[in-house]
């Protein structure tokens, strides 16, 4: 771990790279990858969940983090933080292969693990 590294993505450069990229996506792409990422609910515990939805109120549209201005956009990041380490790399993997191919919209929304 280095000490330059200021965001929880930023050690494990697939998530750093998928969610770089999903910066950059245009909205309609950005719900898309939302939408897949919100699927990984079922690898989070559910007091976990409960956390992420008050993280998710408290900083809805008043955080200084990209995602912050989009509610859904917050959530599905949260969720994935949560998530447990391998379920983030696969889903990073997903996403990166989606961006790639121009194609979010089809995103296979299981995690094999």
């Amino acid at each position: 771990m280095t000490g330059s590294s200021r965001r929880w993505y930023d050690n494990d450069p697939i998530l750093k790279e998928a969610l770089e990229l999903l910066r950059l996506q245009t909205d309609d792409k950005k719900n898309a990858a939302a939408d897949f990422i919100i699927s990984l609910q079922e690898q989070v515990a559910q007091d976990v969940i409960e956390r992420i939805y008050e993280i998710t109120q408290q900083f809805a549209g008043k955080g200084n983090r990209w995602y912050d201005a989009d509610p859904v956009m917050l959530k599905a990041v949260e969720l994935l933080r949560a998530a447990p380490p391998k379920t983030q790399r696969v889903a990073a993997l997903k996403l990166l292969l989606a961006m790639e191919n121009n194609n979010l919209d089809a995103l296979d929304k299981n995690i094999d693990e």
